[in-house]
Parts: C-alpha cells; structure tokens; sequence
C-alpha cells in the first residue's frame, strides 16, 4: 500500500508539471479556452460525484445549479457593481441554498423520483431566467461581466484565468480528498450500500444527505461562476438538460465514485468532441461511438485501467526490495 501510494503522489506531482506547461507549448487561445473549461467540468464533476458517485443517487439538475451560480455571480457584479470576489462569495451562498432546498426532498425519495426532482430543477431555473427578462434578460443574457482582479493585475486573457483555475481546482481536489475520507465522506459512503444499517449505528442519515447536496452545488455554483467569468456573457440556452447529461456521461465515462476518474472524464468527455471536428458531419456519431465502446468494456471507467497499472508497477517495486 505504502508503493502504491508512492505511485500515485509520482503520477499527481508529474500531472502539475505538465498543466504548468501547458501554456508554455500551447499558444492558441481556443486552445487554452478549452483547458480553462475542462478545469471548471473538473470542478463541478467532482461536486456532483459527492451525490451520483458516493451516495448513489442521480442528479440531473447540474445544469441548473451552475445556471444560479453563475447568473449570482454575474448579476451580483454587473447590476449591483459588486466586485468579482464579492460575487464569487455570494455565488458560494447560493450553493448553500441550493443544497438545503434539494436536499430536503432526498430525505423522502430516491432512485427515479429523486432523478426527476432535479431534472424538474433544472428546467424550472432555465425556464424562470429565460422568462424574468427584466432581471436575468431573458434569452440575450448577462453581457459584460468584469473580470477577477489579483493584486492589481485583472485576469483578462485565457493564458492569465488559465493558472487561476489551474490553483482553484489544486485547491478544490485537497478539500475533497479531506472530506472523502473523513468521517463524513465514509458516512456518505455508507448510504450507498446499505442506509438502513447507516442509520442503526446512530448517524443523521438527514445531516448526511444534506451535506452531500450542498458540496454539490457549492462546487457547481463555483464552476458556474467560473464560467460567466471566463466567457464574459452567459445565457440561459448554456444550461440546458443536455448539459446535465454531459456531466453524468463524465462520471461513468471516468469512474463513478474516483475523483481521478472524474479528472479523466471531463478531459475526454470535454477535448474528444474538439479533436474529432476534422471529421465535421460525423465526427458527432464518432464521438457517440466511441463513448459507447467505452461504457461497455469498461464499466468501471477508464480510472480502471490507471488502477491496474499503478498496482502493477507498486508490486514491481515491492519484488525488488525482498
């Protein structure tokens, strides 16, 4: 266990010396565009891996989750002149009310019922910021959001937000590697097996749901934020119920329940569609394909295959020694 460990500090430690390079050897803005949305899809994947991967249930209102944060934090700053940290800060605060009112109704459903509660979230949160024109403006949007600004220095380029991001989502990784394996990520845990015997051992069952509800969409109010700042214009037709599905394909396309599998799904869920465009009217059927070849020979993800090789080269190690 102790080489195995070594491996996966050696992989994560290699890891940030090639992001830290990235914009090094990568010079097309687009590029680095699409770096910066992979990290925030890191953000909000690993949010709502606290609900679908670790507690078992399906959350399909991510798209509206992230929709409030990131009109929170646009409206906050652009209606209300609030600075960009200010607006941040209230889009945290909106997660916070998100995860309490979703996360009272999972105390009385689950499975489907649970899945069309938030599906029914989500299209309500579009459907009220398409409609309340005279606040959020309607399908135009939010326009002009203003950028973060760091001692001094305004985050105006995609090469600037890019190592912003890259911190937050360092940052983001330690607060949910902690949290797993404290006590309330092995209770949240234990839910998904068996809630019942969860429940006889004293644990709130209620505290526990509630928690996980509102690491979600603290995460996904982040990522949203994220988001308005690094497009600078926001509207309701970027939240839809396909988005929500892109993020549970994610998830089983990485490894439900492993936030290395949630790294690894945002990056092929996000670049793959990217690289195919050279095969222009078909490189959607190609995509779809090979998502599905995905799902079927690996349903454990591709965190799978990461897994046995890092085993194989810890044992390896081991060998050595005796």
């Amino acid at each position: 266990m102790k080489k195995k460990g070594i491996v996966q500090l050696a992989a994560v430690f290699l890891l940030l010396i090639l992001f830290l390079l990235v914009p090094v050897f990568v010079k097309q803005t687009y590029l680095i565009i699409l770096f910066d949305n992979t990290f925030i899809n890191i953000i909000i994947l690993v949010g709502l891996n606290f609900i679908t991967g670790l507690m078992g249930e399906t959350n399909l209102g991510t798209a509206g989750i992230m929709a409030l944060g990131a009109y929170t934090f646009s409206l906050f700053c652009t209606r209300l002149s609030f600075s960009p940290w200010i607006g941040l800060l209230c889009a945290v605060v909106m997660g916070i009310l998100i995860g309490f009112g979703l996360g009272w109704p999972s105390l009385r459903m689950k499975g489907i019922y649970l899945s069309l509660t938030t599906l029914g979230f989500g299209e309500i949160v579009r459907l009220v910021l398409n409609n309340l024109a005279n606040v959020t403006g309607g399908s135009t949007g939010v326009t002009n959001i203003p950028s973060l600004n760091i001692f001094g220095h305004v985050l105006t380029s995609a090469m600037d937000f890019y190592y912003f991001i890259l911190v937050c989502v360092i940052i983001i990784l330690a607060v949910t590697y902690k949290i797993i394996h404290s006590k309330w990520g092995r209770a949240i845990k234990a839910i998904k097996d068996n809630d019942v015997a969860v429940e006889a051992c004293g644990i709130e069952i209620s505290k526990i749901k509630i928690l996980a509800f509102t690491l979600c969409s603290v995460y996904g109010c982040i990522g949203g934020a994220l988001y308005a700042q690094l497009m600078g214009y926001i509207s309701p037709s970027d939240f839809t119920l396909n988005s929500s599905v892109t993020y549970l394909m994610m998830l089983m396309i990485g490894g439900i329940g492993s936030v290395p599998g949630n790294i690894i799904g945002a990056f092929i869920v996000t670049m793959l569609p990217e690289l195919l465009r050279f095969l222009k009217d078909y490189y959607w059927i190609t995509f779809s394909v090979i998502i599905l070849i995905f799902s079927v020979l690996l349903p454990n993800g591709l965190v799978s295959i990461f897994k046995k090789f890092a085993g194989r080269i810890g044992s390896v190690l081991t060998r050595k020694e005796e």
